[in-house]
């Protein structure tokens, strides 16, 4: 018989467990904490809870516990549950009222029984043959039914086995142990609706932050891969920084929130590439704009050989009437000349508009000779200078493929990036995306972009996703203007931004020490760039002190 001080403090427990629900994010540890509380509040062995499917025809098995027999199944236990759904209807589609779970949800009731073996409502045969396997003796039962706040039921809570607190034997489950665990049910299912509707409004977000990436990779097949790799990264560096227990970065450490927070902002880091024109995100070559104008160059040249053929043949006919033998080989020793010179030279071209080399002033000189020297009659019949001052100034590009007003529109893209991020109302947990998402392109010197903060004004968020974006930009294998960097080279080009301040040494040499490079390339690297890497030759590299 329960006593008022003991029924007093059972109450005050309530208030406490429908508190700690209320704080739980993660619906598996909620569903444990839901039937856990109830077993603790009701003094049950056991118990079960039950989901409603989402077609809403039966309840699935999501927690059982027995703790007499040690049974621990389902949530966080690692064993799952292989019991099929209990059906709310039978077959010829009258309600299945036979499974006490199904006639509680079915009839918004709930149901306590004494002793299942005497029980003639209900069909007890999965009971007994677990009792006959175990040993057990099943007895009370408590099932209550869980509603939101719709009033809709989405679950039923099942608790087994009421024991005395001074025996130990077990007993039928009080009205009191009824009208706290229903008091519990209900609490429960409104910490369950709000989780699950935040969870629905998370994975919302989530969908529309991959929209945005699917249209970004819809432009350009090179940068969608990008949207999806750095934030895996990002979240390996983050996750290696979280546990190192020694050095500068030892007291950094992230909730659950905090990682939510970052994910997010890693996914959006680069969603200001929709703005950025196609032909400048894709520029596989120097002279590439809508096409690659290397063709017309190309047409030039072939143009340039025509007209030396034919010049020499016209000068050769000149020399019909005379049949002077010599002078005409001596043309065509001449027009050989000019067609190796014209081959030359576009060879040079051809090579030039690659951008995989940098250029030097020699090379650059070139090919200012060959633009303006070189003359080519156009469709005019004009004579005209063989390349135009735009097509000098893109193939005169000292390295990679992009002028520096091309390369402006590029980097635009992380203003733009912050601009539309900040625009947003973003809720308390995530109000650091902007800041996250915004710094990947700034440096630990100053010397970045688009505000030129230093390290000290840097989250080590920002700083990891910096990090995380100048590893994959150098191992990708999708760029169109280079292929994917082998382990090593890579490796040695990080050392030398973190020794010249372009990334963060600390997190460098977590990065380097935690093998998250290694993690990283495992998953992403072609087989044939993952190379042995030196990590005492890696510059700027500072191993743990022993």
């Amino acid at each position: 018989m329960d006593t008022q001080a003991d029924l007093f403090r059972r109450l005050e427990q309530l208030n406490a467990i429908g508190a700690a629900l209320s704080h739980e994010r993660d619906i598996n540890r909620l569903l444990e904490n839901i039937l856990d509380a109830a077993k603790s509040i009701t003094r049950a062995d056991g118990g079960t809870l039950y989901r409603q499917t989402a077609d809403g025809r039966a309840l699935r098995f999501e927690i059982v516990r027995t703790d007499s027999l040690g049974i621990r199944m389902g949530g966080t236990s690692g064993k799952p549950i292989d019991f099929p759904d209990v059906p709310l209807a039978q077959e010829n589609g009258e309600p299945n009222n036979a499974m006490i779970a199904a006639y509680a949800a079915i009839n918004d009731k709930t149901v306590n029984i004494a002793d299942a073996y005497d029980e003639a409502g209900f069909d007890f045969t999965g009971t007994r043959t677990f009792d006959a396997r175990t040993g057990y003796r099943s007895k009370s039962f408590l099932t209550v039914p869980m509603k939101n706040h719709e009033n809709e039921i989405i679950g039923v809570l099942q608790l087994l086995n009421a024991t005395d607190p001074a025996s130990g034997a077990v007993v039928p489950f009080s009205q009191a142990d009824q009208s706290l665990a229903e008091s519990l049910a209900s609490q429960a299912a409104i910490a369950l609706t709000n989780r699950m509707l935040i969870s629905q409004l998370e994975a919302l977000f989530e969908s529309f932050i991959k929209l945005i990436n699917l249209a970004i990779d819809e432009k350009s097949p090179y940068t969608g891969g990008h949207c999806q790799r750095v934030p895996e990264l990002t979240m390996l560096i983050a996750e290696a920084v979280n546990a190192t227990a020694a050095g500068p970065l030892a007291d950094f450490r992230m909730s659950g929130k905090d990682r939510y927070e970052l994910k997010i902002a890693g996914l959006l880091h680069d969603c200001g590439k929709v703005t950025t024109p196609v032909h400048v995100v894709d520029k596989a070559t120097k002279l590439q704009t809508i096409f690659d104008r290397i063709q017309l160059v190309d047409t030039r040249f072939e143009v340039a050989k025509r007209d030396a053929e034919i010049d020499t043949l016209r000068k050769t006919l000149a020399l019909r009437e005379k049949r002077d033998a010599a002078a005409e080989a001596v043309l065509w020793a001449g027009y050989w000349q000019q067609v190796q010179a014209l081959d030359d030279d576009r060879a040079f071209v051809r090579k030039t508009n690659t951008g995989g080399e940098f250029m030097s002033e020699a090379d650059q000189q070139r090919i200012r000779a060959i633009g303006q020297q070189r003359k080519w009659r156009n469709t005019d019949g004009v004579e005209a200078e063989f390349l135009s001052a735009d097509e000098i100034d893109n193939l005169t590009i000292r390295a990679g493929t992009l002028t520096p007003k091309e390369r402006e529109t590029i980097n635009y893209h992380i203003v733009a990036t912050i601009k539309m991020l900040e625009q947003l109302p973003w809720p308390k947990h995530l109000t650091h995306v902007p800041e996250y998402a915004g710094g990947h392109h700034e440096r630990m010197d100053g010397k970045g972009y688009p505000k030129g903060l230093t390290r000290d004004q840097m989250s080590v968020q920002a700083r990891m996703m910096g990090i995380a974006d100048i590893f994959e930009a150098l191992t990708a294998r999708d760029r169109p203007y280079k292929p994917g960097m082998k382990l090593s080279q890579a490796m040695n080009i990080m050392g030398k931004f973190a020794e010249g301040g372009h990334i963060d040494q600390d997190l460098f040499d977590v990065f380097v020490r935690e093998k998250v490079y290694l993690k990283y390339a495992e998953k992403f690297l072609d087989a044939q760039q993952i190379d042995g890497v030196d990590e005492t030759k890696i510059p700027g590299y500072r191993p743990a002190a022993d």
